[in-house]
């Protein structure tokens, strides 16, 4: 706020400065001595205004403000020098003129209308980097909009149709008061009332056209965004999802999207609307009173003076406000979704602490906005409400000698109001657009992002045998590089036989699992499938062929059927039915209220752990897979369940891993590998690996003795 509170005090100070300088020059009659007392003076005030301005700048004044102080002061010494020079005599010139508006307000408020202007075109000259990629980023956010390019040319031709319809109203009022006041009532009474009433009713109509138009190219472009980015977010790899969480994303798809529309939907329509209405309407100020208009413009030049100082604070606070508000869902949905183990832990005192931190912080935030906003709101009164009592006093002195009428004054002032808002929305959009660069660039980010994983290939041949080999495979989560999960593991898992994969918690055994449904791929080596590598494979016919059921598998929202179907497309229901027989999941089904129709709540929350996992076993098994992976899937269900499913899932020939800790679970398996740090220790049968009285054995004889 420095810089639009030095350039006021500045201009107040000078306007006192020049009224003594004047004074003082009226005791100089030789024209010989006026224009070297102009210089003098120009000099005595420079050093007054430098000194000032060092005082409010804590002795570090912007170089900007040094440019106006010098401008101001080299004003009229110049401009009588240049009288002088062009043609003036010093027998005949008789010093500048005492008109006291002239020269504290007119010439005042060139100079600083100069400056901005100069100011930004500097700025303009030269952008930084910052500005740079503010320009490459609003220019790629209107390449979006070429689907809706008719959309936009109606409702630009309607917003500048309806602006002009708009400026032209105070004029028609004011010559409406012009006849009243002079009470003769001719027939150009009524013309100029039809044209007020047409130019009325155009506004109306064209603003609701412009309005409707823009709304709708918004709704239509956060359609495709929103699209886009959801698609571009599925196609990450896991660990991306593991660095952003659920909730930030979610804010990112919906809140950022939005305001990335508005930027250009929106702050375009109301910055270009402003714009062209506010020329015109300094066009008709300035055929009504030249010297009301330059007053007006002096205004204008303190509030962008001001703008260009509140822009950063505004943008920086907008940032963190928007931070703020993604941390708070994402510590809500994290409470929400973990509320079974935040009771069970008697953790809610603690996550009430938690979240009552956030909300300080994000109201901390808003309150140093709040501040900011009333403090440049104040200023800007202050600004609009100076320009208006001088502009009393200049309107009284043209009155008085007729060059201005009652009706063209009324026409004025009227016009003030709107001009002021059309300025203040000008400065608004662009702040709005500027701050939201922030927002648009972590869209892009988002957009742009190329997944670290290994393009899919092409393959999707009509018969798989679901033969698995992998070689020399080493990986390491990307939270944890230097501590590898898989150390140089080889095996092989045959079509029509059961593998079991064991050993202690922590050795590695989900891990595989990841790699064999390509989850995460291995740093060394490679996992083949029928001998080609797992990339080699369309990303949906290896998601169809090789299946993956978890310990904790996920439901979602919705019927028992939708969980059973989710991803399939017309799927028979005597599918679903014969499926479900073979792993014991009828009864399930026929037990609930409306059959296979049942809302299961939210994440499945109405069913058991063991209900869950037969739903999920009876999804997988309806992709009918030729490699299928059971993480602990059926540790929640009794034995003759069990059984159940071990049996379905290897029959008609299909490739089947079991991994789990629990060792009697696996004894009938036809192949066991045991792993322990990451590594293959030993494998065989179990007969085999009990008489190497290995790890192996060691560990069933632990857990065999477990009371």
């Amino acid at each position: 706020m420095l810089d639009a509170v030095g350039v006021l005090l500045v201009l107040m100070l000078d306007a006192a400065l020049s009224s003594l300088l004047l004074c003082s020059l009226l005791l100089v009659s030789s024209p010989y001595f006026i224009v070297s007392a102009l210089w003098a003076l120009a000099a005595v005030k420079w050093a007054c205004l430098h000194v000032f301005t060092s005082f409010v700048s804590d002795g570090k004044p912007p170089a900007a403000l040094h440019g106006l102080t010098a401008l101001l002061c080299l004003l009229l010494p110049v401009c009588e020098s240049g009288r002088v020079l062009t043609g003036t005599s010093f027998q005949t010139y008789s010093g500048p003129s005492l008109d006291l508006g002239e020269l504290l307000l007119v010439r005042p408020a060139c100079a600083a209308l100069a400056w901005v202007l100069w100011e930004g075109l500097a700025g303009w000259a030269e952008p930084t980097i910052g500005e740079q990629d503010t320009t490459r980023l609003l220019t790629r956010v209107l390449k979006y909009f070429k689907a809706d390019a008719v959309y936009l040319m109606a409702a630009f031709t309607f917003l500048i149709l309806g602006v002009v319809c708009d400026t032209y109203v105070p004029w028609y009022q004011g010559k409406v008061v012009d006849f009243l006041s002079s009470r003769q009532l001719t027939a150009d009474f009524g013309v100029c009332i039809r044209e007020l009433v047409l130019v009325s009713l155009g506004s109306a109509l064209f603003s609701a056209g412009r309005g409707g138009l823009f709304k709708c190219s918004l709704a239509r472009l956060n359609y495709r965004l929103k699209l886009l980015l959801f698609h571009r977010l599925l196609q990450q790899e896991l660990h991306f999802f593991h660095l952003n969480k659920p909730g930030q994303l979610s804010a990112r798809l919906h809140e950022d999207v939005d305001k990335m529309g508005c930027t250009v939907a929106l702050n375009a329509n109301a910055m270009v609307r402003s714009v062209v209405k506010t020329l015109l309407m300094l066009h008709v100020m300035f055929s009504l009173s030249s010297e009301l208009t330059v007053i007006s413009c002096s205004a204008m030049a303190l509030l962008g003076a001001l703008q260009k100082t509140y822009i950063p604070l505004h943008k920086e606070l907008k940032k963190q406000t928007q931070d703020c508000l993604a941390h708070n869902k994402q510590l809500v949905a994290e409470t929400v979704g973990a509320i079974r183990t935040v009771r069970s832990l008697g953790a809610e005192p603690e996550e009430l602490r938690h979240y009552d931190k956030a909300l300080q912080r994000t109201s901390s935030v808003r309150r140093r906005a709040g501040i900011y906003s009333t403090l440049y709101r104040l200023l800007h009164q202050l600004i609009f409400t100076g320009m208006k009592i001088v502009m009393m006093m200049k309107a009284r002195t043209l009155l008085s000698t007729n060059q201005l009428s009652i009706g063209n004054l009324l026409t004025f002032l009227l016009y003030l109001k709107p001009l002021q808002r059309s300025i203040t929305e000008i400065l608004q959009s662009f702040g709005n657009t500027v701050a939201t660069v922030g927002v648009i660039s972590k869209v892009f980010s988002y957009l742009d992002r190329t997944p670290k994983r290994t393009k899919d290939g092409l393959l999707s041949p009509e018969e798989l045998h679901g033969d698995v080999v992998l070689r020399d495979v080493t990986f390491s989560y990307p939270s944890a590089p230097d501590r590898p999960a898989v150390k140089g593991v080889s095996m092989r898992l045959r079509p029509g036989r059961l593998t079991a994969l064991v050993g202690p918690s922590g050795s590695g055994k989900s891990s595989m699992t990841l790699l064999l449904k390509r989850l995460y791929e291995p740093e060394e080596g490679e996992v083949l499938l029928d001998g080609e590598p797992l990339h080699c494979y369309t990303h949906t016919f290896l998601q169809e062929k090789v299946a993956l059921v978890s310990q904790n598998p996920v439901l979602f929202s919705g019927s028992l059927r939708y969980n059973v179907e989710y991803g399939l497309k017309d799927v028979p229901f005597q599918k679903v039915r014969e499926a479900a027989e073979k792993v014991n999941a009828h009864r399930l089904i026929s037990a609930m209220e409306s059959g296979d129709n049942t809302d299961i709540g939210e994440r499945g929350e109405k069913l058991s752990e063991g209900e869950k996992q037969l739903v999920a076993v009876l999804r997988v098994l309806l992709r009918d897979p030729k490699v299928l992976i059971l993480d602990e899937a059926t540790s929640h269900l009794d034995l003759n369940s069990q059984r159940d499913v071990l049996r379905e899932v290897l029959s008609g020939g299909r490739t089947v891993l079991v991994v789990t800790h629990q060792l009697h679970t696996v004894e009938t398996a036809d192949h066991i590998v045991f792993m322990e740090g990451g590594a293959v220790v030993e494998e065989g049968t179990h007969a085999q690996l009990m008489e190497r009285r290995g790890r192996y054995r060691r560990l069933k004889e632990e857990q065999f003795t477990e009371p």
